[in-house]
């Protein structure tokens, strides 16, 4: 009977023992959606560390992107070359895209899979600045004619083809690096390097089932749960050497961007960042004018730190940043110095203008609106001005306060007096001089003050001067 229970005991013990151990690693899933930027970057780089930290055996970056930052984008990539978990990137749900950046995030990935209804591609890099159009190709019929002014124009075209021949050498190499870029990882994961290629220089895109016939893609999945099931037993090599994968069962764990992801992706916004700024001038404006509040000089520190921070992160065109501080200076000295609203007015041309030239990119999501550029100007500028209308109108408030104030204010005399003597002025006892004999009780105004003596003349004497 003891036997019996001791084999029993043993029997249970490596029951559960194999059970534990036939309890798989499991799948982290960090889903993210918009314009990647360094709230994105930051979130699936510190992923893919926890991930590594936890033993996680696969990470599967679920995306729905319309592109982003080539500096964001690259250090997603870096992080996923270097990783030690495998990355399967999955673009989903139904209706998501991965276009532009997400392409080359989805080529760089171990594993690359689409839901059905999902598409990539449109690759091309954003030209940074205005493109140079095309000029149409002249008719037969009127190339004798335009021989003589083609001739006349050549010296003074030859400036404008010289800088239309710099931009057009800039796009090429943007998009030859980006070509090789893409066709590197296309040859690492050994997926289609021409189509990857066709997606940066002519911007073609697939949709899930393309992608799949075309070998861009490894696998189709539905959602997550049917990415898992299909992945298991699949090999993959990563920096750690090759891995196979054991994700039937497999727990699967939803890491959602933290509070840190959070706040960042919200003052990254552009917008968002001009406004902090913005704030944050103003608030020391106001303390630096009014001291002693406080509070305004506190928000206005906080606002205007965090907002140059999220602007040290994008890419900021220096110049429309000057152009903006220095709107934002003309609409403080027009409070202080009397230009008639010509510093107001030019305040405003400085801050719009330099808002639209803030952002130097014009990749998807990190615009400032045009509405609200206008809105800021407007605000700012009518802010500007009700506050130079008060200062003048206190300006031309007669004096209340100080030694000016005594000048033409009334007094009684309270003696008798040849030149000097004392009069009773705001309920105050002066020494008065006066060039007229004075009696006591009768009415003066002061006309004059020499240190703590006052000149005053009888009242009908100065309305008679009047």
């Amino acid at each position: 009977m003891v036997k019996l229970s001791r084999f029993i005991a043993v029997a249970s013990f490596a029951l559960a023992a194999g059970t534990l151990r036939a309890d798989p690693p499991t799948v982290m899933v960090l889903p993210f959606s918009g314009a990647i930027g360094p709230a994105t970057a930051g979130f699936v780089t510190r992923g893919l560390e926890r991930a590594d930290k936890e033993g996680a055996q696969l990470v599967v970056l679920q995306i729905d992107t319309p592109g982003g930052l080539d500096t964001s984008m690259r250090v997603i990539i870096k992080a996923i070359l270097a990783s030690r978990v495998p990355v399967a990137v999955f673009v989903g749900p139904s209706g998501a895209r991965a276009a532009s950046a997400g392409t080359y995030i989805l080529y760089a990935s171990h594993i690359a899979a689409m839901a059905p209804g999902t598409n990539l591609g449109a690759a091309t890099p954003i030209q940074i600045g205005m493109p140079s159009p095309s000029s149409p190709s002249p008719s037969p019929d009127k190339d004798k004619d335009k021989d003589k002014d083609k001739e006349k124009d050549k010296d003074k075209s030859k400036a404008g083809e010289e800088s239309h021949g710099s931009q057009d050498t800039l796009t090429r190499k943007q998009i030859h690096d980006a070509s090789a870029y893409i066709r590197g990882l296309a040859q690492m994961r050994g997926r289609n390097a021409e189509w990857g290629e066709r997606a940066v220089r002519e911007a073609v895109s697939l949709s899930a089932d393309e992608a799949l016939a075309q070998h861009v893609i490894d696998l189709s999945a539905r959602d997550v749960t049917d990415l898992v099931a299909k992945l298991d037993g699949r090999k993959v090599t990563t920096s750690a050497g090759e891995r196979s994968l054991s994700t039937s069962g497999a727990a699967v764990v939803t890491l959602e961007p933290d509070w840190k992801s959070r706040f960042l992706g919200i003052i990254t916004e552009p917008s968002v960042a001009l406004i902090l700024m913005m704030l944050g001038v103003y608030g020391l404006f106001f303390e630096f004018s009014n001291p002693g509040w406080v509070l305004p000089g506190v928000v206005g520190g906080i606002c205007l730190l965090v907002g140059l921070f999220a602007l040290q992160m994008l890419p900021v065109n220096y110049a429309g940043l000057a152009l903006i501080l220095l709107g934002i200076t003309f609409f403080i000295a027009e409070a202080f110095v009397p230009s008639y609203g010509s510093l107001g007015v030019g305040g405003v041309i400085a801050f719009a203008i330099g808002a639209v030239m803030l952002i130097d990119t014009d990749v998807p999501g990190f615009g400032i609106p045009l509405a609200l550029i206008a809105a800021l100007a407007v605000v700012s500028g009518v802010f500007v001005f009700l506050i130079a209308a008060v200062a003048l109108r206190a300006r031309r408030r007669p004096i209340v306060t100080g030694s000016e104030e005594l000048i033409g204010s009334a007094g009684e005399m309270l003696e008798d007096a040849q030149t000097e003597g004392w009069a009773r002025i705001h309920s105050e006892s002066w020494r008065v001089h006066s060039a007229l004999p004075l009696r006591r009780g009768q009415q003066v105004r002061v006309t004059a003050r020499n240190g703590l003596v006052l000149t005053v003349a009888p009242v009908n004497e100065t309305n008679k001067g009047g």
